[in-house]
């Protein structure tokens, strides 16, 4: 009976908790995000392609694996991914609050009368006690609470939860591109270095061949020495550079290691053999402004983090109003275990608390509330227009790249066949050192540069893929958390 009252008190109150006071939250439009409805650079406006997986576009299997490797075992995302289970139990939590807490007791008592007791000698000489009489009490009991939001703080709280876990979602997605983007743009410097090594070893083969030469021409007596010391200064400046290009090789190939959770030197023999520089593919399709906010990660976080900020408001008004409060408990008490629910009680009891007076601080709460939603709404915005930045410099940066990378092919050819013809010429006497010095210099400037300018080319597409959110499944949501270990007790 207590308990069937218990139950019809609640079912008749729940209808109350329906009213939620504070501003039900409503997602911004693009314009007023300030989305134009174009970029402001040449861009690729077709839809874009899946870029979900964009590292596979480089057809450079070692660079895949590195990829897949941090996306398994990076540090920054294990991170990420602890956080968001932590955002999954305050989600329980915060759910737990819509049920009634219900928690029982049971009990047992022996009652021990020693008036009259008498003291007996055992037969090995310890004295006991013996009582005259005793008795059992068994006793079972229940109780329960609900706190009744009235004017929807349970249910606000549930939908600021709700959000941060979402957000927290997005957050581990943001840093799984991060890592991906990070490891493959280390792979690509590591892949220039390399390739810069091999252009300043191969021009020092040619400079000790031209510092012989000149050695022999100061010896016929055809040129001054001057020739053999600009010949031997050109080769120490060229050899000087070798050690610092080493270093950054090694600080690039040390940084991939520790992106993919491992120690530096992992990944040093297999990235010993040398490679060209990824090219990747020739266009990317950018697709309009507005699909920054459905494919960025950090942005659908803000969003989100927008979308809790405003139902926390909703919970400190409701602060402002009565909170409801219901509790009872049943109770039984017998002599035996089989006369426990012979006679069952029980008491109901509902509790109404309004605040009177409290110095203004839950109004102050109110606004602070509203405050930090002002907040959020401006990161949201600065998150938007942040991302839509981050695409445009990267297409003018590819851009940029490509065209630079065609010039320098010209130049390396032009460069190239100069050196071949000074190189002639100087052993047969035709023209002087500094001649040759000149075209061997250039010849090394337009190699590098078209290294150089193929390695931007790869990272600004990099930088491209990041830009535009690629790295994750857009269309799947927020990522979940992990199911529970229960073998490590999570």
């Amino acid at each position: 009976m207590v308990r069937s009252r218990i139950l019809t008190a609640l079912l008749v109150s729940t209808p109350l908790a329906a009213c939620s006071v504070g501003p039900d939250y409503r997602p911004a439009a693009p314009s007023e995000l300030g989305v134009p409805d174009a970029y402001s650079v040449p861009a690729n406006s077709r839809n874009a392609t899946d870029i979900s997986a964009w590292w596979t576009g480089f057809d450079d299997p070692l660079l895949a694996r590195i990829v897949e490797q941090a996306r398994a075992n990076n540090l920054d995302i294990a991170q990420a991914v602890a956080r968001l289970r932590q955002a999954r139990e305050s989600l329980v939590q915060s759910r737990a609050q819509l049920l009634p807490s219900v928690s029982g007791s049971a009990g047992y008592t022996r009652a021990i009368d020693f008036t009259g007791a008498s003291t007996v000698t055992l037969p090995d000489g310890t004295v006991t006690t013996i009582s005259r009489g005793s008795g059992d009490s068994f006793s079972v009991g229940g109780n329960a609470s609900y706190q009744l939001g009235l004017f929807g703080e349970v249910r606000r709280t549930v939908e600021a939860t709700s959000a941060q876990y979402a957000a927290s979602g997005y957050d581990l997605a943001t840093v799984q591109i991060s890592a991906e983007s990070e490891a493959a743009r280390n792979y690509v410097l590591a892949r220039l270095y390399q390739a810069q090594l091999a252009n300043a070893r191969n021009s020092l083969a040619i400079q000790d061949d031209n510092l012989e030469i000149a050695g022999f021409r100061v010896q016929a007596g055809l040129v001054s020495s001057l020739d053999a010391e600009q010949a031997r200064s050109q080769r120490a400046q060229t050899a000087a550079t070798i050690p610092t290009i080493e270093q950054n090789y090694n600080t690039a190939v040390s940084r991939i290691g520790v992106l993919t959770g491992q120690a530096p030197g992992a990944l040093k023999e297999e990235m010993a053999a040398a490679r060209a520089i990824p090219t990747g593919p020739a266009d990317v399709a950018v697709g309009i402004p507005a699909d920054t906010l459905r494919n960025r990660p950090d942005v659908r976080a803000a969003e989100r983090n927008l979308a809790a900020a405003t139902a926390q408001i909703g919970v400190a008004k409701a602060a402002l109003y009565p909170a409801l409060a219901i509790s009872g408990s049943v109770s039984t008490n017998a002599t035996a275990v089989g006369n426990l629910f012979e006679q069952v009680t029980g008491q109901l009891f509902a509790g109404l608390t309004q605040a009177i007076f409290n110095g203004g601080r839950l109004r102050a709460q109110v606004r602070s509330n509203e405050a930090a939603a002002d907040a959020a709404f401006a990161a949201y915005k600065g998150t938007v227009l942040t991302g839509l930045e981050d695409v445009e410099n990267a297409v003018v940066a590819l851009d940029s790249a490509k065209r630079r990378a065609a010039e320098f092919a010209i130049a390396l050819d032009a460069a190239n066949t100069s050196a071949i013809l000074s190189r002639s010429q100087y052993r047969a006497g035709l023209t002087d050192f500094t001649t040759l010095n000149t075209t061997e210099a250039s010849l090394l400037t337009a190699r590098n540069g078209l290294s150089q300018a193929q390695s931007d080319r790869a990272q600004a597409l990099i930088q491209l893929y990041l830009a535009l959110g690629g790295g994750w499944d857009a269309a799947a949501g927020a990522p979940q958390a992990p199911p529970r270990d229960v073998s490590n007790g999570r």
